[in-house]
């Protein structure tokens, strides 16, 4: 037997480069030996958008993209289709991990500055991972007809409108129509099943050979190829990716397994953040719901789009605050001043702005999910607040502080004072 599999090995290599692609990237890829949990989350994105394509697969086999017949369709697959719920709820419930996993997988580079020299590039193809799921995710919002998803996708494309001189008409063609209709959901559809898609494997595959050029960073944010055995050039504190890697790499899949099925079975609306309740309701264009928001994953975002105020009745500049809030982050490795990487060597300057601002993107998240009068409003005899709403007010401090992290990057990570850096990880 292992005198056939040698020779079939033989006949694919002479043909594809099989055997040197396993070498390069899993065997003879020498990672640092000090990974921690942090690391899980890259292979786990990995996990979800393969488990993404394959239920998304299936459910288009139910599917119709058609909005006399979209909303019923699901209710037939949920209904009708055997398994077919199942495969419904893992395709939205993996939707929302999905996000789950990139932003621990983004903030990990926070942590040790993965974005930091020479990993620049690795750092933009994931931030176009990034920016190409959020159009994946609300392309795929729509598709189910619901109210949520119908005055969801006109108040989102609408945004587009406000961009001056040629805004409506960006909004027009993205609508395929005057307002949200038929042609909408055809164009959403046809963006979801195959642009995208395309793309983020695409973007995937950059992202991946351009990590394996230049090595993977680690806890330390040592350069473990500084430093290899003379006599085999193996980096002396790296091990091979596979096994030791991929055996780990097991645990995490594991774990994340048992959560993910957990939250399928038993919760798959998960209190109205996966699934709105709103969306079991058919489309119509004649009611609009009470309060329309977004999907959790957008709602730090949304939030400070609604805390910019508007310029008479343009609501441009908070579209502009909501783009530069996600762009920001493709500065970071120009940004970033420090003389180190990780975050166990930087000081408290680093430290402090770091925690101020994730407690920003989880109050601004969760201020997108509620009504912007939800605490009250301030009486109209106060001065400079009178008439605001307590929560507008919090958003907008908030929104200072997410946006002052990236500005003032350059001073407090120069200023900020660190520990000297070991030459060799520390495990």
């Amino acid at each position: 037997m292992n005198k056939y599999l040698s020779q079939l090995t033989s006949w694919v290599d002479e043909r594809f480069p099989l055997t040197s692609n396993i070498k390069a990237h899993l065997t003879e890829y020498y990672a640092p030996k000090n990974f921690n949990f942090w690391y899980f989350f890259g292979s786990l994105a990995l996990l979800v958008l393969v488990l993404q394509i394959v239920t998304g697969v299936f459910l288009t086999m139910h599917y119709k993209p058609d909005a006399d017949m979209a909303f019923a369709s699901v209710e037939y697959i949920m209904r009708d289709v055997p398994w077919g719920w199942l495969i419904r709820y893992m395709h939205s419930t993996g939707a929302s991990m999905f996000f789950v996993v990139v932003y621990l997988h983004m903030f990990r580079g926070l942590l040790y500055g993965s974005y930091r020299n020479p990993r620049e590039l690795i750092w933009l193809f994931g931030m176009g991972i990034f920016l190409a799921l959020m159009g994946e995710a609300f392309f795929g919002y729509l598709l189910p007809w619901g109210q949520m998803s119908y005055w969801g996708a006109q108040v989102i494309t609408s945004l587009f409108g406000t961009v001056p001189f040629i805004g409506p008409d960006i909004a027009e063609w993205l609508r395929g129509d005057y307002l949200t209709s038929d042609a909408t959901l055809n164009r959403f559809f046809a963006f979801h099943v195959i642009a995208l898609p395309l793309v983020l494997l695409g973007l995937v595959a950059a992202h991946i050979i351009a990590l394996h050029e230049v090595g993977s960073n680690n806890p330390d944010g040592v350069e473990i190829k500084k430093h290899k055995d003379k006599a085999t050039g193996i980096p002396l504190d790296g091990i091979p990716f596979h096994p030791y890697y991929t055996v780990k790499d097991i645990v995490g899949v594991v774990v994340f397994l048992m959560v993910f099925s957990v939250i399928v079975f038993f919760a798959p609306e998960f209190g109205g953040y996966f699934l709105e309740a709103n969306n079991f309701v058919p489309a119509n264009p004649l009611q609009t719901p009470a309060h329309i928001a977004p999907t959790w994953y957008f709602t730090p975002y949304y939030s400070i789009l609604r805390a910019v105020p508007p310029i008479g009745i343009s609501q441009f500049p908070g579209v502009v605050a909501m783009g530069l809030s996600v762009v920001a982050f493709a500065f970071l490795p120009w940004l970033d001043r420090s003389p180190v990487k990780s975050i166990r060597y930087k000081g408290n300057l680093y430290k402090g702005w770091l925690a101020a601002f994730v407690v920003s993107f989880f109050v601004l998240g969760y201020l997108g999910t509620v009504p912007a009068n939800i605490w009250g409003t301030f009486d109209k005899s106060v001065r400079f607040f009178g008439g605001l709403d307590y929560a507008a007010l919090v958003a907008r401090i908030f929104t200072v502080v997410y946006f002052l992290f990236f500005i003032l990057m350059p001073w407090y990570t120069k200023k900020d004072k660190t520990k000297p850096v070991p030459e060799r990880v520390t495990g």
